[in-house]
C-alpha cells in the first residue's frame, strides 16, 4: 500500500498495548503497516520500564511509557488491613511451603470477594477486584488525550477500558473519535492465574462493561470472531486478521533519539547452520514462547523414539528457568547434544531463518484458546515451507487436515508425535507440496493481506457519511 489522501487529511490513530511493543509482533506489524498506508500513527506501549521509550517502525511512531509503582487508587481500595502487604512481600520472598499454604487459605476469602462485588457492582467489580488496571488509565490517559486521535486501535483487552473512556472525553469535546478493538485473545478460555482467583473474572467483567464502545472488532481466527459475537451479542462479525508474517522486505528507517530500535540484524546464516548440523540430519523446529502447556515436554520425550532426529528451540530467552528445565530433561532422556537452544531473531528475518529445518512442531496441550487459534507459528512455519507436526488442538488439527501440509497427533502423546515425524520425514515432498501451485494457501496468508483489511476498515470507519 501506498500513501495517499489519509496524509493529507491528517488521520490520527493511536495505538494501544499493554506491553513494551518490542515481543509483540502483531503490534508491530499493525503500526508499520496503516503508516505505510498513510495514516500518522502512534502507538503506545505500557510497561515496567525506568523511563518512556521512543523510536520508530517505518513511519511509526512508538512510545512506551513507563508504569510507576504507585498506584492512583486508594490503598484502602487495593490492599487490606495495616501490614498485609508487608506479609505478603515476606511470604513471596520465602516461597515454599509457607507461600502454598497462605494461596490456599486465601482461596475462599478471594471467592467471597468475588461474590461480594459482582452482586454490588456487576460487571464493575473490577475496580475493586482489580484496581490495578487503573494504572494504564492513569499512565496512558492523558497521553492519547494530548495527541486528539481520529481513531483509536485498542489491542488485547486491558486496552479497552482505556480507549473507550478517552473515546468518550474526545466526543466530550465535539471530537467523533472511532474505537477498535482488537482481541487477540478469548479471555473466558485464558489460563488463570493460580495464586488470585479475582483475576478472570474481573477481566471479564471490565471487557463486559467496556465491549459496546467499540465501533468495530477485529481478532485473529474465524473460530474466535464466533466466540466473540456468541459472548457479546456484537451487531457485527469481527474482521479477521490474521497473525500472518511480513512476506516483503521493507526500507530501512533511521531511528529517532532516544531510541529502542527492533533487534538489530544477525549475521548471514539460517537455523541448521546455527545448530552445526549437516544437510542430511533431520531437523525439528520450535519457535516461540515455552511454557508447560505448550508442550515441548512432549517433544523431548519422544526423541529417544526418533534416533539421528535434533531439535531446535528458538526462544527469548535461552537462560530462562523452564527452558534449562527442558534442557536438563533432554539429558535425562540422553538426548541432551540432539537439542540445541537458540536466541529469537527478528520477526522480519524469522521466515527465512527457518527454512532449512525439516518440520516445525506444535505441540500445545489442549486449553481452550488452543483449541481455537491460528498462532504466529503457524503461519511462520508455512511460509518457511515446512510441514507442521500440530497436536490435536481443534482449529489448528482442522486447517492442518484440510490443507495437507502436516501431520497431527494427539497432545500430550510422545509416542504418537514420534509416529507423525516420522511419517513426515518418510515423504516431506508430500507435505511441502501442499504450499505451491493455484491452491496454495500462502498468498492470503501473508501480513499483506491482513494489512489491506484493515486499512479497509479504517478507511470504513473514517469515510464521512451524508
Amino acid at each position: 500500500m501506498g500513501r495517499d489522501d489519509t496524509t493529507r487529511l491528517g488521520r490520527r490513530v493511536v495505538m494501544l498495548v499493554d506491553n513494551a511493543v518490542e515481543g509483540d509482533s502483531r503490534v508491530q506489524k499493525a503500526a508499520r503497516s496503516a503508516a505505510d498506508a498513510g495514516w500518522d500513527v502512534t502507538l503506545i506501549g505500557c510497561a515496567h520500564v525506568d523511563a518512556e521509550r521512543r523510536w520508530r517502525l517505518g513511519d511509526a511512531e512508538v512510545r512506551v511509557l513507563p508504569l510507576a509503582a504507585a498506584r492512583a487508587t486508594p490503598p484502602s481500595a487495593v490492599s487490606g488491613p495495616r501490614g498485609v502487604s508487608g506479609l505478603r512481600t515476606r511470604l513471596v520472598a520465602r516461597g515454599g511451603l509457607p507461600l502454598r499454604a497462605a494461596r490456599l487459605a486465601r482461596r475462599p476469602v478471594e471467592h467471597a470477594q468475588v461474590r461480594y462485588w459482582r452482586a454490588r457492582l456487576r460487571d464493575g467489580a473490577w475496580r475493586r477486584l482489580e484496581p490495578g488496571l487503573w494504572d494504564y488509565e492513569r499512565v496512558a490517559g492523558p497521553v492519547v488525550d494530548e495527541l486528539r486521535p481520529d481513531l483509536i486501535h485498542a489491542h488485547d483487552f486491558r486496552m479497552l477500558g482505556v480507549a473507550a473512556r478517552a473515546v468518550d472525553r474526545a466526543r466530550a469535546a465535539g471530537r467523533d473519535t472511532k474505537l477498535v478493538w482488537d482481541a487477540h485473545e478469548w479471555l473466558p478460555g485464558a489460563r488463570p492465574r493460580r495464586d488470585n482467583a479475582r483475576w478472570l473474572p474481573a477481566h471479564l467483567g471490565y471487557v463486559r462493561e467496556y465491549v459496546g464502545a467499540a465501533d468495530a472488532v477485529v481478532t485473529v481466527s474465524d473460530t474466535l470472531a464466533d466466540l466473540l459475537v456468541r459472548d457479546h451479542a456484537l451487531p457485527e462479525r469481527p474482521t479477521v486478521i490474521l497473525n500472518a508474517p511480513v512476506t516483503a522486505t521493507p526500507e530501512p528507517t533511521a531511528p529517532s533519539e532516544p531510541t529502542a530500535p527492533e533487534p538489530a540484524d544477525l549475521p548471514a546464516s539460517d537455523l541448521r547452520e546455527r545448530c552445526g548440523l549437516p544437510p542430511d540430519t533431520p531437523l525439528l523446529v520450535y519457535s516461540g514462547a515455552m511454557a508447560v502447556q505448550r508442550g515441548v515436554d512432549t517433544v523431548v520425550e519422544a526423541l529417544p523414539l526418533l534416533p539421528g532426529v535434533h531439535l531446535a528451540l528458538v526462544v527469548a530467552d535461552p537462560d530462562a528457568a523452564y527452558v534449562r528445565q527442558v534442557v536438563a530433561r533432554a539429558a535425562r532422556h540422553q538426548v541432551g547434544d540432539r537439542v540445541h537452544v537458540l536466541p529469537y531473531v527478528p520477526h522480519r528475518q524469522l521466515v527465512a531463518f527457518l527454512a532449512t529445518a525439516d518440520i516445525g512442531l506444535i505441540p500445545l496441550h489442549h486449553w481452550p484458546n488452543h483449541e481455537i487459534a491460528l498462532i504466529t507459528k503457524f503461519f511462520e512455519y508455512a511460509h518457511a515451507r515446512l510441514p507442521i507436526v500440530v497436536s490435536d488442538v481443534r482449529t489448528m488439527a482442522e486447517t492442518v487436515r484440510a490443507t495437507g501440509q502436516g501431520e497431527v497427533f494427539r497432545a500430550r502423546d510422545a509416542a504418537d508425535l514420534a509416529r507423525a515425524v516420522r511419517a513426515v520425514l518418510a515423504d516431506p515432498a508430500r507435505y511441502r507440496a501442499a504450499y505451491e501451485g493455484p491452491d496454495s494457501p500462502l498468498p492470503g496468508w501473508t501480513w499483506e493481506a491482513q494489512a489491506e483489511r484493515l486499512d479497509a476498515l479504517y478507511r470504513c470507519l473514517l469515510t464521512p457519511t451524508r
